[in-house]
Order: structure tokens, then C-alpha cells, then sequence
């Protein structure tokens, strides 16, 4: 039996992820790299593979890598006999962008705030744990007020190896101590531990600064293994904020 779906695809600095939602439900996640030297017959055939046994009928794609934007919209309306539908930052989120540039807000950022804020209390801090590390922060009236962008795990362990002349290039893995008995330890304790203690940190000060405690929300590639180096937990570990928040666009507009 074929069902109807609704396709939701986040383009972002590392991947492309694709969710398939049925009923309210996301039932499939299926992700490829973010590579402007992929064509459209590279994501037809990832398409072909992974979905072919869905009849997709409504498809919304956010992106903040805009030169693979078009080519993947194509592939999308060419695969499925649709015209879908890209998310833009003057969307109306709901609310109210309180910064100095609101349309220089990445289009993720806002839509885990406006996913974030309709499942969870306020105020409230989303920390995306990805290609860079985001703190998207909603206020107790619901407005989105900004927050904190630093270099993700794996970016600070490509700048290490690419700007110095010695550093090896090492894979992101589990970080039991901090005191590393070898090179390739001791960049693991720092990328790992380090931004941990910088996460914990930065959380810390922003309730300060909010007078309040908010609830934390943990989404991204890497908040799973992130939150088991945080000494206080997140509140809620939500990987699929992003596609999650993408289908209540879509439900919604």
C-alpha cells in the first residue's frame, strides 16, 4: 500500500536531511552531504532509494546553504509532481524578532524557536548542537530576543588541524578525561570538554541576564552525545526540532 506524505527537507552547512511525516507522525529521516558539486541526478537517485515507497504529496524545504537551494527544490517537484514550498525569513513565525537585523536571523534558528515555543514553556534557550553551536533564546512574552553562535565540534577540530602545522586531524568521539595522554587525546578533551564547559557556561549567564530559568532544549546532529558531558542536563533533547517545526509550517501556512 502507498501512503501520503509529507516530505520536510532542512538544507544545512554539513547535510541535507530529509523527513518524511505521516499523520503527525515523522517516520523516516534520511540524510546525504551538503555538496554544491551534487546535480540533480545525484539527489534523484538518494530520493529514489529512500523514498520510493511513499506517495509524497506536500513537500517544504528551509535552507541556509542557498546554492544547493534550487537544485534541490527541482529534484523534489520533479521526483514527486509537486511545487514545493521554500521556507523564507520574512515568514510570519508568530513572533515578534527582537533584533538589531531580523532578516540577517538564520532561517533554522527561527524555526526551532517557533517549534520550541509551541511545545515548551517560557522563557526558553534551544542550543543546536551542529556544524556551528546556535542559543536561540525566546523571552517570557514569547518574543525571539537573539542569542549565541560558536564553532561546532567538529569545525573546531578541522581548524586545528588545518591552521597549525603539527595538530593531526582526528575523528569526533567519546572524551573520557580531561587530562589527554596523547595528542589526538588532548585535542578530544578540548573540542569535547571545552564546549561542554563553554555550553554550561553561556547557558548559565543567559539566565542571569534573563532573571528568570528557562527551559533548555537540546536539537542538532550531536546534542545527544553532547548532553552527556553537560554537568546540568538538558531539559529535553529533541533531535528533530527543525523538521518537526518545518511540518507545523507547513500544516499551518
Amino acid at each position: 500500500m502507498v501512503n501520503k506524505m509529507c516530505l520536510v527537507v532542512d538544507i544545512g552547512n554539513t547535510n541535507v536531511t530529509f523527513g518524511v511525516f505521516k499523520n503527525d507522525t515523522l517516520t523516516e529521516v534520511f540524510r546525504c552531504e551538503s555538496n554544491k558539486n551534487n546535480n540533480q541526478d545525484f539527489y534523484e537517485q538518494f530520493l529514489s532509494e529512500n523514498i520510493k515507497n511513499y506517495n509524497v504529496n506536500s513537500c517544504i524545504i528551509a535552507s541556509v546553504a542557498d546554492e544547493i537551494t534550487h537544485i534541490i527544490k527541482q529534484t523534489c517537484d520533479k521526483v514527486f509532481q509537486l511545487d514545493s514550498f521554500i521556507l523564507n525569513p520574512d515568514f510570519d513565525f508568530k513572533m515578534d524578532i527582537n533584533v538589531q537585523n531580523p532578516n540577517s536571523v538564520g532561517i533554522d534558528r527561527l524555526i526551532n524557536a517557533f517549534n520550541a515555543k509551541r511545545k515548551f514553556p517560557l522563557p526558553l534557550i534551544v542550543v543546536d548542537i551542529g556544524s556551528a553551536t546556535t542559543f536561540d533564546i525566546v523571552s517570557t512574552k514569547g518574543d525571539f530576543i537573539g542569542g549565541i553562535i560558536m564553532p561546532g565540534l567538529n569545525m573546531q577540530i578541522q581548524a586545528l588541524y588545518s591552521k597549525t602545522s603539527k595538530l593531526p586531524s582526528i575523528n569526533l568521539e567519546e572524551c573520557k578525561k580531561a587530562i589527554g595522554n596523547s595528542t589526538e587525546n588532548a585535542i578530544l578533551s578540548g573540542v569535547v570538554l571545552g564546549s561542554a564547559s563553554a555550553i554550561s557556561g553561556l547557558l548559565k549567564q543567559c539566565e542571569a541576564e534573563l532573571g528568570e530559568k528557562p527551559t533548555i532544549i537540546a536539537t542538532g546532529g550531536l546534542c545527544k552525545f553532547m548532553a552527556e558531558y553537560l554537568p546540568n542536563k538538558f531539559d529535553y533533547v529533541e533531535p528533530n526540532l527543525t523538521l518537526e517545526g518545518l511540518y507545523q509550517v507547513l500544516k499551518n501556512k
